[in-house]
């Protein structure tokens, strides 16, 4: 049964551009792992500043692998800045995980 994982997180109102530019540098890199069914970045289009980051997954299982794999903790590190640069501040003030089953809906 696909399960949803949604990573709520929560941006300065001037973060939202350097949050979409970090996802669109790591794009695919999660395409390949065993389980993966998909993966949007969603932008709010009102003055919120919680953005949603939704990956469908085949099973809990499959995303722990992908949660406990060193590409994730790859994925999620601090950048370390070029020697004279400072370091990249991090892009959200907070997030929270949500974990989701499909309860009901349409096929298309």
């Amino acid at each position: 049964m696909t399960i949803i994982k949604i990573n709520a997180i929560t941006v300065p109102s001037d973060g939202g551009d350097e949050l979409a530019q970090r996802f669109a540098a790591r794009a695919g890199a999660v395409d390949d792992r065993p389980g993966f069914e998909g993966f949007e970045l969603l932008k709010p289009t009102d003055d919120r500043l919680t953005w949603l980051v939704v990956t469908r997954w085949a099973d809990e299982e499959s995303f722990q692998a992908w949660v406990s794999s060193p590409s994730f903790a790859h994925g999620h590190r601090s950048e370390t800045p070029k020697e004279g640069e400072p370091a990249a501040r991090p892009v959200g003030v907070s997030s929270e995980l949500w974990s989701y089953t499909i309860a009901g809906g349409t096929a298309r």
